[in-house]
């Protein structure tokens, strides 16, 4: 289950870094695409004013004679030119490609100025609706617009280009501004904002269901070639338990003999008598660890105490060789029975491997302190010690299977035996089992400390007492 959950995730992590990639690239592109649009969009409508403005100006300026003044021919030009003092007549059809055309058509505008910035004639727009003083150059101004089938108002831009008229005889005459409706190309930006704004996401989501399949098949032949060696290593292990049970029942037969055989030939048969129980061990715990890893859900949940489990498991290790030396105790900081949901004898297994692990890292003489305790809706037991110690880069990997911290220094405690390096592997595979964790505190020299917790869905209430429904709703839930 645990080994399932790890795949997973590192499929998780692998679609969503391809597509956290994919994503910045995507908005990056789609950023210069924008900004590539935007410019050509911009530079196409000034060079629109740049070609009427200037073939206007050429137009013009061969009837200027006086500065300020608007000869007749000019009106004569620009049909539909209306004069400030005066009453407009305005042409009720032009040509679409005369400068008269686009102005009924509200994309262009025209208007006129003396030098002392008074306005003679419009074109397009009235003067109400041209707040600009004349200027010389490129100016960008917006006002709003009141449609006529609507109460709705819209907010309209307009980008001009001013330019000064000089007479024919060379002298300033006033200023020519012509202007153009922005209003067609903020609706191409909105409508290409539309296409980024939902392009982008829909990409976002194709690309994402395309990295989770590609991970799942890149991940694949990763997933295959560890459930092989998963099915080796419980394979192995079934098949070396009979031949090792054999093995160590026979060396048992025969050191029931040993009176009968020279000194040399019982030290043999002791190191051959402690190697296969070490290598019985060795199988069972494969055989652990395989079916963990092959355990879809938790097997045999049942409410467990872990006042009395730990009580148990306290006081068979109390008894052992290995605590004998050292100051094993027990610290019960709830006040009712603490339970758990779970399987009694793989948390046994659990907390029986963090106990042993500390005892056998403490020197003769140290302590080895069990706490359990309540901490919101967890039950969190601490295995603390006095022994050596693990190294900050150790504890990175303390519980890898077959890590083992000083593989070839002896145990801090003399009567520890070596042990395979899968006890905290275990611990922790049932720990996860079981929706909990697992955690470290070290520092060398001055002890560790392992930290379990376990969701505690029947936990004692503040006063100290537990309904009666509450286990089995919590089994049935």
């Amino acid at each position: 289950m645990e080994v399932n959950r790890l795949f997973r995730h590192t499929r998780i992590h692998l679609a969503g870094w391809y597509a956290g990639v994919m994503g910045i690239i995507l908005g990056l592109c789609g950023l210069g695409v924008w900004h590539l649009l935007t410019q050509n969009a911009w530079r196409s409508v000034e060079q629109e004013l740049t070609s009427v403005a200037g073939t206007l100006h050429d137009q013009l300026e061969t009837k200027l004679t006086e500065p300020g003044q608007l000869p007749p021919a000019v009106p004569e030009t620009l049909p539909g030119l209306c004069l400030v003092d005066r009453p407009c007549a305005w042409v009720a059809e032009a040509s679409p490609r005369h400068i008269l055309g686009l102005a009924q058509q509200g994309q262009y505008y025209l208007h006129f100025f003396d030098l002392q910035g008074r306005r003679l004639a419009f074109l397009g727009l009235s003067p109400g609706e041209h707040p600009i003083a004349p200027l010389e150059g490129w100016q960008t101004w917006s006002s709003w617009n009141h449609a006529s089938t609507s109460n709705n108002t819209q907010r309209l831009r307009y980008r001009q280009h001013s330019l000064i008229l000089k007479t024919v005889d060379g002298r300033p005459w006033g200023v020519m501004q012509v202007g153009k409706s922005l209003q067609h190309y903020d609706t191409e930006l909105r409508m290409l904002q539309w296409v980024l704004g939902l392009g982008l996401p829909t990409a976002m989501f194709l690309i994402g269901t395309a990295g989770w399949g590609l991970a799942g098949r890149a991940m694949g032949p990763i997933y295959r070639s560890y459930q092989l060696m998963q099915q080796f290593t419980s394979d192995a292990a079934h098949e070396l338990r009979t031949p090792t049970a054999a093995l160590l029942a026979t060396v048992e037969s025969v050191s029931d003999q040993q009176s009968s055989f020279t000194s040399e030939i019982q030290t043999i048969l002791s190191t051959v008598e402690r190697q296969s129980r070490r290598l019985a061990a060795l199988v069972q715990d494969l055989l652990l660890l395989a079916r963990m890893d092959q355990q879809q859900q938790l097997q045999e949940a049942e409410p467990c105490c872990l006042n009395e489990l730990l009580s148990d498991v306290v006081e068979g290790i109390s008894v052992l060789e290995i605590a004998a030396a050292l100051k094993l105790t027990l610290h019960l900081e709830v006040a009712s029975p603490l339970y758990v949901i779970g399987n009694e004898r793989q948390l046994g297994c659990a907390l029986s491997n963090l106990i042993l692990n500390a005892l056998k890292y403490t020197p003769p003489g140290g302590a080895v302190q069990v706490v359990l305790a309540q901490a919101a809706h967890q039950a969190m037991v601490q295995v603390r010690d006095t022994g050596i110690g693990i190294a900050p880069v150790d504890q990175e990997r303390i519980f890898d299977r077959f890590y083992q911290v000083n593989r070839n220094q002896p145990c801090a405690n003399p009567a520890a035996s070596p042990g395979t390096g899968l006890g905290l592997a275990i611990a922790q595979a049932i720990v996860h089992a079981h929706q909990g964790t697992l955690t470290v505190a070290s520092a060398i020299d001055r002890g560790s400390t392992f930290t379990l917790r376990l969701p505690c869905p029947v936990c004692p209430s503040p006063g100290g007492s537990i309904r009666g429904s509450s286990v089995n709703s919590a089994i049935s839930s």
